[in-house]
């Protein structure tokens, strides 16, 4: 047995099967930047960023100094009893870093999902309210109250029976209207869905709170445009009901700025972060206003290990890298670049579908013709099946997107690689010389 077969059986033998959605049978063990290595020392461009958490690069030597040199004095201990130093200058940074003119509070977490069910938490308990709305294809997490908001697998919510009082709306999906409008006549059907919702069966003053996601990340990363995100906001405002932003994914520079909700000018009640908020290690928070995370008291969403000290640490230094050596400004330069880059390659190839995305959060679909738009899956595992054969690791998301999302600090000289690798995975696709076969090998969501 190879060390990854160990591994794989292993898995198999120990793991929940719950836990796992493999794409390749591929084992990992070293990176540094934006490349990975795996058990056979083969090299690969990372366009995943480990889900979006690796933003600051793998096998980051300064976070893992820093965690080092904590660890020696204390692992942690739990601010939820004693008051502890780095969590209140990681609490501060964090309200600073978050968009809006207004007093606010952190709570911290373990991880993304588990703050969505906090935002839960603090939006009920605020507002007094018990219902809220969340939108079609999105994913919040996989704790109670986040797999209740989400809309993506059905595997998610079978025989486990959500929350009840969620109401999901149709997400802004313009390149793929379902109301067959383009821009310049899209007078916001897909609001008006919860404004006619509000007057025949959703008593808006029963909302507490609308979860919505900036870009919609595991739908395929779809951007909304900007007067969908005003309006929804003043919405909310209208009637009393609080707008979460759910930048798990999306946060501390993968946009281009910290949180994607700024490109829209909108500040949001609540903020959830989580994957790339603990510079590599699991944290989670929600970052909102004073009043809201004020508002229940102890421990209606007190953790032992949320926000210790050594997590803290290298969330701080993951701020840190970002602002010193300008990585939302690289996300936003270098990300265009990468688009522009996938965009030329539209008129060449019938295949490729929309390309679309904000700083390093790109999707490219791939259909079965432009003039269908259908979309293709089994193109889009063919390629991506490919692509990781000639080093660049890619994984995709919904019904046939390549999921683009590589640490903040890759190169021009590795996406230039990375879209002559696309290419020529394209080429052979066309031409038939990627077998079905393949199809068996990749998996994923």
């Amino acid at each position: 047995m190879t060390r990854e077969e160990k591994v794989r059986a292993g898995e198999a033998r120990y793991i929940s099967k719950a836990q796992k959605i493999p794409y390749y049978d591929m084992v990992f063990e070293s990176g540094k930047g934006a490349l990975l290595y795996d058990t056979e020392g083969n090299e690969y461009i990372d366009l995943l960023a480990s889900a979006g958490s690796a933003n600051t690069g793998n096998g980051n030597i300064e976070i893992a100094d820093a965690v080092y040199e904590q660890m020696k004095k204390i692992c942690q201990i739990t601010p939820a009893y004693v008051y502890t130093e780095k969590n209140v200058e990681l609490a501060k940074k964090l309200t600073e870093l978050a968009p809006g003119d207004f007093e606010k509070k952190v709570a911290f977490g373990l991880s993304g999902s588990d703050s969505i069910d906090g935002a839960i938490k603090f939006a009920k308990g605020f507002t007094k309210r018990n219902r809220l709305i969340s939108f079609k294809g999105s994913y919040h997490g996989s704790t109670y109250g986040a797999i209740s908001l989400s809309a993506i697998s059905i595997n998610m919510r079978k025989k486990l029976d959500p929350i009840p009082d969620v109401v999901h709306f149709s997400y802004p999906t313009c390149y793929m209207c379902p109301y067959d409008k383009n821009q310049s006549e899209c007078n916001l059907e897909c609001l008006n869905e919860i404004k006619e919702a509000f007057t025949s069966y959703l008593p808006s003053d029963e909302v507490a709170a609308i979860f919505f996601e900036p870009i919609a990340g595991d739908a395929g990363i779809i951007c909304p445009p900007k007067k969908f995100v005003q309006a929804l906001a003043a919405l909310c405002k209208e009637h009393g009901i609080l707008l979460v932003s759910d930048e798990i994914q999306q946060g501390f520079g993968r946009s281009g700025k910290w949180f994607a909700i700024e490109h829209f000018d909108v500040a949001p009640d609540m903020i959830v972060c989580g994957k790339s908020a603990g510079g590599g290690l699991p944290m989670g928070a929600v970052i909102g206003r004073r009043e809201i995370l004020d508002s229940l008291d102890p421990p209606a969403h007190l953790f032992t290990l949320g926000g210790n000290t050594t997590v803290c640490v290298a969330a701080l230094k993951a701020i840190e890298i970002i602002e010193r050596d300008n990585l939302l400004g690289k996300a936003a330069e270098n990300g265009t670049y990468f688009l522009d880059k996938l965009k030329a390659l539209q008129p060449k190839y019938d295949v490729v579908g929309d390309v679309r995305g904000l700083g390093f959060s790109i999707a490219l679909d791939f259909v079965e013709t432009q003039a269908t738009m259908k979309p293709d899956r089994n193109a889009t595992l063919k390629v991506c099946w490919d692509c990781v054969q000639n080093g660049v690791f890619i994984t995709f998301l919904g019904k046939g997107s390549l999921r683009i999302q590589p640490p903040l600090v890759i190169t021009r000289e590795q996406i230039d690689r990375c879209v002559e690798v696309f290419e020529s995975a394209i080429k052979k696709l066309v031409a038939g010389e990627i077998p079905d076969s393949v199809l068996s090998q990749i998996k994923g969501w």
